[in-house]
Parts: C-alpha cells; sequence; structure tokens
C-alpha cells in the first residue's frame, strides 16, 4: 500500500526590506495609535502584535469596506469642527457625484489655524521661509493669524463673496500660503500659478475661472537672477476683465503700479501680538476650495475643482495619519505654486507643524541646495522630487556626510516613479535608517493613492501601500483585478478629495470622459501599475503612453531607469508608435552630459543595460541624440505630445505651446516624423 504525498507549493520568496521601523516608531505612530482608539470606538480590527503589516493590512481592509465608517471615524479623530453637523457620511457613493457629509458646514482655514489659538503656541514657527540666501525668516502663528484676519477682511471689503475666485500669480513665498488662507476664510475659491509661467500659460487658466482678484509679484529670483514679471502682470490685467482688484507683492522691491493695491496695506492691521481672530465662512462640505489645473498639453487645462471639506479630511489623513506629521514636525516639500504639492505643503498647518517654504532654485548655487534648506530648517519631513534624488546620485554629492540632516525621519518623492537605485542612494548616502517614501497620486485628488506607512518596511523600487480608505487595484482591459502583473490603476470607491466637478463643464461630461469612460462607475487614473502580493505598489508609469510591443505592454519608466543610470545619460525619452502599415516603431531619444559622444560604444553600453536590467524585447529601435527632453511646465516628459508629433500631426494641433518648457524641443520630432514620411 502506498500513501499519496501532495507536492509542497513553493513559498514565494518575501524580498529583504531595504528599511523597516523600530518597535519605538512603531508604537509611536499617529496611526497606531488611530487603530487601537478607531478598534475600541469604531470597530476597526485591533493591531496584530508584533506583525505591523498585518495590523495595516486588516485596517486598510476595513477602511474600504466600511467606507462611511471609517471617514466618520477620522472626523472624530481629528475633531473637525462642524458648524451645522452632517445627516449621513455618504449618501450617494456612486462616481462620478458621490455626495460627502451632506448637511454639514465648516471652514479649511480655521482648521488650518486652530494652532494660533493655544497661547502656549502662538509665538511658535507656523511658517519658516528661505530663499536662495537661505536664511530663515519665521513667520509664526501670532502673525499668521493675524495677516489673515487683516486680509480677509480686507477680502470681503473689496465685495469678495464665497464662490468668488481669487487668484494668484507668486511663488512658493509666505504671502502665497496668507492669501490661499484668507481666500478659504471668506469662501473665496483659490487658484494660482508659479511667476515662471508665461502669461498665455496663465490666461489659459485664469480666464476659465473668471478671478475677481490677483495677486502678484513684481518679479522672482531664480537660480541667483532676478527675473521681472511686470510687463507679463500688465498683460494679465488687460486680459482679465473680471478683475476688481490687483494686489502687489513687492517681491523685487518695486513700487506698486497705478491702480494696484500694496500688500502691505491689506495686512497691516494685524498687530504684533496677532490678536486680531479672521472670521471664517461657514460653507457647505463640498463648497469649491480651490481649482487646480491639469498640464493642459493637448488643449485648454482642465479646471478641477476640490471642495473644502473634502481636502480638510483627505490631507488629515495622509498628513497626520500617513506622513505621521505632528505639531513637533518641521514640514519641507521643494515645489512652487503651480503645482499640487505646494497646496498639499501648505495643509501640512493642520497638523499643527511648521511648514517651511523654499523659493528658488532646487540646484543653486548648486545641486545641494535642497538638503542644505532641509539641514538649515531642521526639516524632520522633506519632500522632492525623484528626478532631484537622481541628480544628486549622478553628480556624486554627499549630503549625509557634508550636512546635518540627523532631524529627518522621512525623505519622500514623487513626480515620477523613484528607480530602485534612487532607494539605494538615499539609503547609503542620507541615512541607513532612513524612511524612504516614494507617493504615487495626483493632481485630479491633490494627494496620493499609494505610498507612505510609518509602519510598514520599505522595499527598495515600491510604494509601501494603497492608502487608507482608496480601494485600489489594478485590472486589465477587461476589468479583471490582477496582482503580481500590470494592470491600470483603478479607484473603485469614492475618495472625498476626487473632484466635485470641472469649471465650465457644465454636463460632466470631461469630467466623466477623464475618469470614467474606461470602466464606466470607477476611477481609471492613466497610471501603470502593479498590485503586489505583499500589498506593495510599483508604478510603471503613464498607460496613456504606454509600450506595446509584440503583444507585450512595458512601461517608459522602467526603460529610463535602466537607461538613465549611465552617467553620459542626462535625461531619456522613449516613446512607441503604431504604424500605418501595421508595423510598431520604438525609438529611444538621449539627452546627454556635457562631452559626451553618442557613438557605437555607447549604443552598445545603452543597449546592455537594457537588456541586462529589463529584457531583449524593451531594446529601442534606434538611439536618437536630442538637445533636452520636453517637460510641462510641472516638469513631466511629454510623451503623449512626442508620440502624436511622430505619427504625423502637426504642432499645432498635438500640444498645447503655453503647456510646455520649451516648445522648440518639440519641432524636431515634427521634422523627425516628416523626413521618415519622405
Amino acid at each position: 500500500m502506498t500513501t499519496a504525498h501532495s507536492t509542497p507549493q513553493p513559498q514565494p520568496i518575501v524580498p529583504e526590506p531595504l528599511w523597516q521601523p523600530g518597535p519605538d516608531r512603531i508604537a509611536g505612530a499617529q496611526i497606531t495609535r488611530f487603530q487601537a482608539w478607531a478598534s475600541e470606538h469604531h470597530g476597526a480590527p485591533a493591531a496584530t502584535p508584533g506583525d505591523p503589516a498585518a495590523a495595516y493590512a486588516a485596517l486598510h481592509r476595513w477602511s474600504v469596506e466600511e467606507l462611511a465608517t471609517f471617514w466618520q471615524a477620522l472626523t472624530e479623530w481629528f475633531e473637525i469642527r462642524f458648524s451645522t453637523p452632517y445627516e449621513s457620511v455618504l449618501a450617494d457613493p456612486a462616481m462620478p457625484g458621490a455626495t460627502w457629509f451632506p448637511g454639514a458646514t465648516l471652514n479649511y482655514a480655521e482648521h488650518a489655524l486652530r494652532t494660533a489659538e493655544d497661547p502656549a503656541r502662538v509665538d511658535d514657527a507656523a511658517l519658516l521661509h528661505v530663499d536662495e540666501e537661505h536664511e530663515p525668516r519665521t513667520i509664526t502663528w501670532g502673525e499668521l493669524r493675524g495677516q489673515v484676519a487683516s486680509l480677509a477682511a480686507e477680502l470681503r471689503r473689496l465685495g469678495v463673496r464665497p464662490g468668488d475666485r481669487v487668484s494668484g500669480y507668486l511663488p512658493n513665498i509666505p504671502e502665497a500660503a496668507i492669501a490661499l488662507l484668507a481666500t478659504a476664510a471668506v469662501g473665496g475659491v483659490w487658484t494660482s500659478c508659479a511667476p515662471d509661467f508665461g502669461a498665455r500659460s496663465v490666461l489659459d487658466r485664469f480666464q476659465q475661472v473668471e478671478p475677481t482678484v490677483l495677486f502678484t509679484v513684481d518679479g522672482y529670483r531664480y537660480g541667483g537672477k532676478e527675473h521681472d514679471r511686470r510687463e507679463t502682470v500688465t498683460e494679465l490685467r488687460r486680459e482679465l476683465p473680471t478683475l476688481r482688484a490687483v494686489v502687489h507683492v513687492p517681491l523685487l522691491g518695486t513700487p506698486a503700479p497705478d491702480g494696484t493695491l500694496e500688500w502691505s496695506d491689506l495686512t497691516s492691521a494685524a498687530d504684533d501680538s496677532g490678536s486680531g481672530a479672521p472670521v471664517f465662512e461657514q460653507v457647505p462640505f463640498d463648497h469649491p476650495l480651490w481649482v487646480l489645473y491639469s498640464s493642459g498639453t493637448t488643449g485648454l487645462p482642465k479646471a478641477i475643482v476640490q471642495s473644502q471639506g473634502g481636502i480638510l479630511l483627505e490631507h488629515l489623513k495622509q498628513l497626520g495619519l500617513h506622513n505621521d506629521i505632528g505639531p513637533d514636525d518641521r514640514f519641507f516639500w521643494y515645489t512652487s505654486t503651480g503645482w499640487m504639492m505646494w497646496n498639499f505643503l501648505v495643509s501640512g498647518l493642520l497638523t499643527g507643524c511648521t511648514v517651511v517654504t523654499y523659493d528658488g532654485s532646487p540646484g543653486y548655487p548648486d545641486v545641494t541646495a535642497q538638503w542644505r534648506v532641509a539641514a538649515r530648517t531642521d526639516t524632520t519631513f522633506y519632500g522632492t522630487s525623484a528626478a532631484y534624488v537622481m541628480a544628486c546620485r549622478k553628480a556624486d554629492i554627499h549630503p549625509g556626510r557634508d550636512l546635518d540632516l540627523s532631524r529627518i525621519k522621512c525623505v519622500a518623492t514623487t513626480g515620477s516613479p523613484l528607480p530602485p537605485d534612487g532607494f539605494r542612494w538615499i539609503h547609503d548616502e542620507i541615512s541607513e535608517d532612513m524612511w524612504i517614501a516614494s507617493v504615487s497620486g495626483g493632481t485630479d485628488v491633490c494627494s496620493c493613492f499609494a505610498g507612505a506607512v510609518p509602519t510598514l518596511p520599505v522595499h527598495t523600487g515600491e510604494l509601501q501601500a494603497p492608502s487608507l480608505a482608496t480601494d485600489l487595484h489594478s485590472w486589465d482591459p477587461h476589468g479583471k483585478p490582477l496582482t503580481d502583473e500590470v494592470g491600470e490603476l483603478v479607484v473603485t470607491s469614492p475618495l472625498p478629495s476626487m473632484p466635485v466637478r470641472f469649471w465650465n463643464d457644465p454636463d460632466g461630461s470631461r469630467y466623466h470622459d477623464s475618469y470614467f469612460e474606461m470602466f464606466p462607475g470607477v476611477w481609471r487614473h492613466g497610471d501603470w501599475i502593479t498590485l503586489t502580493g505583499r500589498n506593495t505598489v510599483i508604478i510603471h508609469g503613464r498607460s496613456d503612453s504606454t509600450l506595446n510591443r509584440q503583444g507585450v505592454r512595458m512601461g517608459s519608466a522602467d526603460i529610463y531607469e535602466a537607461v538613465e543610470r549611465l552617467p553620459e545619460i542626462r535625461e531619456s525619452l522613449v516613446i512607441g508608435v503604431e504604424q500605418s502599415d501595421g508595423g510598431y516603431w520604438m525609438p529611444l531619444f538621449v539627452h546627454l552630459v556635457e562631452g559626451a559622444v553618442l557613438d557605437d560604444t555607447l549604443r552598445d553600453r545603452i543597449k546592455g543595460a537594457i537588456r541586462e536590467g529589463l529584457s531583449p524585447r524593451h531594446l529601442p529601435d534606434e538611439i536618437i541624440e536630442i538637445e533636452g527632453v520636453p517637460h510641462t511646465l510641472t516638469g513631466k516628459r511629454l510623451e503623449v505630445p512626442v508620440k502624436r508629433l511622430l505619427q504625423g500631426a502637426r504642432l499645432e494641433k498635438a500640444v498645447n505651446p503655453g503647456s510646455v518648457d520649451n516648445v522648440e524641443l518639440l519641432r524636431f520630432y515634427e521634422r523627425l516624423a516628416d523626413d521618415r514620411t519622405g
């Protein structure tokens, strides 16, 4: 008689983490305390002792399965001040158009300034501002509250009413944050552009929303030089007929032009003690807080409207629970006012931390600049772009050795996927005990779908986990969920910070077509991801620019990571072009560092790096040198417009010139397409 034995199944190999938090950090994290409290008061699963991964997985599962209960718990945990109570948490969960907290009224700015009500904190730093001189300037909580109170009162005197739009043509300076908070205090709708945007780019955005007030600088300093923007401001005033007032912020020290108001006059009612308290307009939960804009590379930018209540809750979740930021922290993210990360940075005030604003070049006087700002300001949570980290690696700098960065507990990156070499560089050059948070979300929600979790390990090249209350999946084209396979990033339940609408989209068709056309009722974001069996997330790039060779889909970010390891490559761009004869052409464009030459030896090294790091299937058909990679105004590579040009579209049809950092770089691809077609 023989006994049958089942063949043991191989267990999945769990890679060694690059970093993992110690027991004290896990126990002290706000998300740990929240889970214990929510378990006691709202039926959340209790944390699994000694197993933080299982604890977070259970908390996340509860947060998406009991969505309304989670958000109710969050409002209680962060002591949200509803001036009138809500009738329900989620009246209609259908997307698009989910209805959150109907009946509730509140004010975002009131919550951002709550810390100023504490007599023990009134003289603490709320904002710490640094320019290229790297000498910090402090704005205390009392001063911030007083200036917001004064400016809000002046806005009301100028006739600004709830729902009126207030615009800022400002760099990342305290005046921008104060103007945003004063606008929110009166129930106005804030919108901003950075002053490196040209007049056409600004008008493409502001003309859509018809602002009543414009806050503007006379110029800005960048890279050690002054950039005068007075002519641009004159054009904006001429082309924005709805303006009732223009407020002059003399960053370069010029006098206020005729017909404008001085910033100092509008904020001078604040006394030194900041005793004046703002009057906070109580608005419905879904009342617009601000308008953000898509890149607008192929037409007018989408004007994305997000709500006071939705942003308040989503940002408290991300900043407080996921980023573990609190009153003892200093929060610095390198950003401009034209990028959603600036709005996210200002929301740091919701946690009672000190927000560090930096106005200047990321690489002036050298590539170490951002690390110097972090050291000079005793930053504890530092955010930057993946591109900056990779530039630091390529420049072979050693900020952890040369600067005191000991107070930084987390380095976070976004804007594009952080390659594995970027993770390793931070670990090796900043600190081996560094929480590295690669995060991914979008302007569309002004938040993260996946990224930072302070209690979980960090694996090289991976985002730690999907965010709480984010029902994140990877789907194939037929809507089948995938694990450990590449698919479309989808979110199957609503988030409070999803747009309440697009501006000038009365029937909602543009909003619907942007996210819900492929999978009805399900948010398709346009990113290509892998959701691993360990519940980590890998971002491969934009799905609308996916490479598809011989039926196999590939992410451009994977190729960039392999190619840009080579010291000769400054930046690269890979495009997949479907051809009219049924063929597929995949060129790789490379921008070389100064002195490098694209000869056969370098071409072979590029191909070798791709073959070894990825596969022979990823090898490009051609490698072509270019003068530079074209980007959006917020620094993203222009893959889709370049693909359209290579397919024969004319420049004026393929891209909105006002959305591009250097439109001349695009003419190369137009000429290349003409040459290829004879």
